[in-house]
């Protein structure tokens, strides 16, 4: 993906202000330096050892005041409306809330639908609506050239238009934690016959992910040792970031380690004033609905992931086995 990939409307906008603005700062650079240095050799003290006094010059100060001032003004309404532009969403976009919290990013449809990844219609404008569960975050999509914070008790709104398929990254521009390293995601662009497919289908429906080949892992190389094949329930958590706020391995994180979890006894939040056993059931009810029962003393930040019966039931088989 190269540095200057435009995927967007917004991107070809923002790109042509900032090389209109590069261009003129360039412009302005090199006149002031040769001025400088022309008048540093024409005054010098060798060519004129008895200084004189320069008189008034009317036309020559408006000039040079004039002129900057309808430039850098020309500058600023440039930059307003393109800047307008990006602000003000499409009455045809579907809008889609953004949660962040640490150290993960989620989204909400118009349809009840929720997601790590964002999908977007080729095409289509999508208007966000974006929020924080914690501390402030930065939503950034460099493709886009779209960035806007996630303030928690406050939405803040963007679009964007996709011009082109693939899989552009997400990224967190506020150092929010020790994690914040993590805190990625990506907006996947699909055609829109994928999409109407995914976002009219029944709950749990595989998502429209037509990620292009060139993002596709490379096959082994002939002769290659196999590894053994990722746990299902491993490959789950991979997928749905949820080793964002968990360990595997005993690691103190945001959210309690999978190690040792199960068959444990527990605290549980809110309400609980007695330990109990972490089994299959207190697992389902705490993936499902994790503002109801969550293990006492970590935050609750939790969202509420999407996931299949069977992929739930591939995450608990592999959390039962981190003894």
């Amino acid at each position: 993906m190269g540095l200057w990939q435009e995927a967007s409307t917004s991107a070809e906008r923002v790109d042509l202000v900032f090389w209109v603005i590069l261009a003129l700062s360039a412009l302005f650079l090199v006149g002031i330096t040769s001025c400088i240095v022309a008048f540093v050799i024409r005054y010098s003290r060798k060519r004129r050892p008895v200084a004189e006094e320069v008189g008034k010059h009317a036309l020559l100060e408006f000039t040079w005041t004039v002129i900057p001032l309808v430039l850098f003004l020309g500058m600023f309404y440039y930059g307003w409306t393109n800047f307008q532009y990006i602000r003000d969403a499409p009455r045809d976009a579907m809008t889609v809330k953004v949660w962040a919290r640490q150290w993960a990013w989620s989204f909400e449809y118009p349809n009840g639908k929720q997601t790590d990844v964002l999908y977007a219609a080729l095409g289509k404008p999508i208007k966000v609506e974006v929020t924080s569960k914690d501390v402030i975050h930065g939503f950034f999509v460099p493709a886009f050239r779209l960035k806007v914070d996630a303030v928690p008790g406050r939405i803040n709104t963007t679009w964007f238009q996709p011009t082109r398929l693939g899989s552009y990254d997400i990224e967190c521009t506020v150092i929010c934690g020790p994690s914040h390293s993590y805190m990625l995601s990506r907006v996947a662009v699909v055609s829109v016959d994928a999409f109407k497919a995914w976002y009219f289908g029944p709950e749990g429906a595989p998502p429209p992910d037509q990620v292009p080949a060139s993002f596709a892992p490379a096959a082994p190389a002939a002769g290659a040792a196999l590894q053994a094949p990722e746990p299902p329930g491993l490959t789950v958590l991979k997928a749905k970031e949820c080793l964002v706020c968990h360990s595997t391995d005993g690691t103190p994180m945001v959210g309690p380690t999978f190690k040792g979890l199960y068959g444990s006894r527990e605290g549980v939040a809110p309400g609980a004033q007695k330990s109990v056993t972490v089994d299959e059931a207190l697992l389902r009810k705490a993936i499902r609905e994790p503002e109801q029962s969550r293990v006492a003393g970590y935050p609750p930040t939790m969202p509420r992931i999407p996931l299949t019966d069977r992929e739930l039931q591939d995450v608990i088989a592999y959390i039962e086995t981190l003894k």
